[in-house]
């Protein structure tokens, strides 16, 4: 698989926002590992919402 390239990006979320991702990206911990950080978990998001969108 190839290396993900990660380039800094500020994002302000609404604080039921940031517990529902702390919270997923504890279960996803828990399930695959401790790479699933809370910046995953929003990676992963932003993903699906392009992917459904036609945008990547």
């Amino acid at each position: 698989m190839p290396k993900e390239t990660l380039k800094p990006f500020t994002v302000y979320l609404e604080d039921e926002q940031l517990e529902a991702i702390e919270k997923l990206a504890d279960e996803l911990r828990k399930t695959y590992g401790p790479r699933w950080t809370r910046g995953a978990v929003v990676r992963l998001a932003i993903s699906q919402f392009l992917t459904q969108r036609g945008q990547i």
